[in-house]
């Protein structure tokens, strides 16, 4: 009998709407208070959870809400990196 793996859910901080790790982007505040993005979803530190959807990181980054989740200013590049990912998946989809 195969023992069925036990699938790691998270909630996204914009739309609190629970979903698979795999499908959402975690960000990252290292202890040296760094934040980027986290594609692998082990690096160490704080991390806070968005859905893979352009509104969700809009929401996030015009509400300021990473921010406030992870205590520290959020770069402007962790969003950009988000929406380029977001256009990657878009196009590979079709």
């Amino acid at each position: 009998m195969v023992k069925k793996r036990k699938v790691p859910m998270r909630k996204c901080v914009v739309c609190q709407e629970a979903a698979e790790k795999k499908d959402l982007f975690r960000v990252v505040r290292s202890p040296e208070g760094e934040v980027s993005l986290d594609p692998t979803g082990k690096k160490n530190g704080r991390g806070a959870y968005l859905s893979k959807k352009e509104s969700c990181v809009k929401k996030a980054k015009d509400k300021n809400l990473l921010s406030r989740h992870l205590g520290v200013a959020v770069p402007e590049e962790v969003f950009d990196q988000m929406i380029t990912e977001l256009g990657e998946q878009a196009h590979a989809a079709e």
